[in-house]
């Protein structure tokens, strides 16, 4: 048997089991009685309601990985690659060139993807999220958030991809140099634009009206010399009651947007807090080690790729008749992860690290923890959050640390018993 196969298999199927076991050891730690930190925040009916929403997100996720995981298979195995690529072929004709043929290669796989994740994501937005109160999406918005989102890939991924099989077919062997450079500019330039031209496709973003809380968040911006083009709040409330809070941009053009649900729902003390974390990540530059970790991993995978590129076996392992610079593109994916899971794990370390380090910070520099306890206790209330889960999923899946964690440590580093 083919070893590339026998691999990409191994990987694949690993993948998956280690995913389910994972998810069904994570189910375990779901009831139980509530944790005395949280005695106040949640009512014995939605801690049960959390347990209900927990038990039902997680065996739809299995349900989707494993329905995936059979059509990604099975594809390998039909010989589905060859089909699509034959198909491409057969429109581009012999006048295209790589790029438009590979264009219209990916362009397929990618569609057929997407179009077999709708109704997932249907049930998930209008039967999960509707029956425990969240969703507020209409159907209509639902279609216009694919069709941006289609538009935004063609146009950003469409144009990466395309760069990509032109390097490597102009460069050869130094091409996976040139695509590293310019897939992290097309990337910085994206972060860039995003809060101006990107976002507001999907929602609304409207300066903070004037009062107390746009002083005081003012106010912490100064004190800690946090430079802002603005204060915004986003129209959250159009798609979910569930709140967030995030900074978008570089510099002085970095925007802070606050959820109109998360303002509705939290003291103005509680939302000082949740914006001096985010200062936080800023002041002890997580942003920019993230970045420069996201430009690193890109990096050696595009090293790696050129190493790849119409290998003869990689090409049989996917039944191919004939070979291409575009298909490599795809079949690496494969071959790549093992490798993207564990930088992963590592990227999930450290976040949970730098989340620790830039709630530190907020207590630090707002001098109000019970406040910054409560924002956190209140939003895991909100959302439904887990409030025990398994120290695997964590490691595996977590990016912010368990809630019960972070309060603990809050309070050490405020002082408080």
């Amino acid at each position: 048997m083919n070893p590339y196969l026998v691999i990409i298999i191994f990987f694949v199927i690993g993948e998956y089991c280690i995913n389910l076991l994972v998810e069904t050891l994570n189910l375990t730690r779901g009831a139980g009685v509530l944790p005395k930190e949280f005695e106040g925040y949640f009512d014995p009916q939605r801690y049960e309601k959390s347990q209900r929403y927990l038990r039902e997100t997680t065996r739809f996720g299995i349900a989707k990985d494993s329905f995936f995981t059979l059509v990604t298979v099975a594809a390998i195995f039909a010989g589905g690659f060859n089909l699509v690529d034959r198909i491409a072929r057969s429109l581009c004709g012999s006048r295209q060139g790589p790029v438009i043929t590979g264009l219209v290669f990916a362009g397929m796989l990618i569609f057929a993807a997407q179009l077999l994740e709708i109704p997932f994501s249907l049930y998930r937005t209008f039967v999960i999220e509707e029956r425990y109160g969240f969703n507020r999406t209409t159907l209509r918005t639902f279609i216009f958030d694919r069709i941006k989102s289609w538009m935004l890939l063609i146009v950003i991924g469409g144009g990466m991809f395309s760069a990509t099989i032109w390097f490597f077919e102009t460069f050869g062997s130094i091409a996976w140099l040139y695509s590293w450079i310019a897939v992290t500019a097309i990337q910085l330039f994206a972060v860039f634009i995003a809060p101006i031209a990107i976002l507001p496709l999907f929602n609304k973003f409207s300066p903070l009206n004037e009062g107390e809380l746009k002083d005081a968040l003012e106010s912490l911006a100064r004190q800690e010399n946090f430079a802002m083009k603005g204060v915004f709040t986003m129209d959250g409330s159009r798609r979910s009651t569930k709140s967030n809070a995030f900074f978008t941009g570089f510099g002085r053009y970095r925007r802070i947007a606050l959820f109109d649900t998360l303002i509705a729902k939290h003291s103005v003390d509680e939302l000082v807090s949740i914006l001096a974390h985010e200062i936080g990540h800023y002041k002890k530059r997580h942003v920019v080690k993230n970045v420069v970790f996201s430009i690193g991993i890109s990096g050696l995978m595009f090293y790696i790729l050129s190493f790849f590129i119409n290998n003869p076996g990689l090409f049989a392992a996917f039944r191919m008749e004939e070979r291409s610079l575009y298909a490599s593109l795809f079949f690496f994916g494969f071959l790549y992860t093992p490798i993207n899971f564990i930088f992963s794990l590592a990227h999930n370390m450290l976040s949970r690290r730098y989340e620790y380090e830039a709630d530190a910070f907020a207590v630090s520099a707002y001098k109000r923890p019970e406040a910054f306890i409560a924002a956190l206790k209140k939003l895991t209330v909100e959302n439904l959050s887990n409030l025990t889960p398994h120290p695997l999923k964590v490691f595996f899946h977590y990016s912010h640390p368990p809630v019960l964690l972070r309060i603990e440590a809050i309070k050490h580093s405020g002082g408080i018993s």
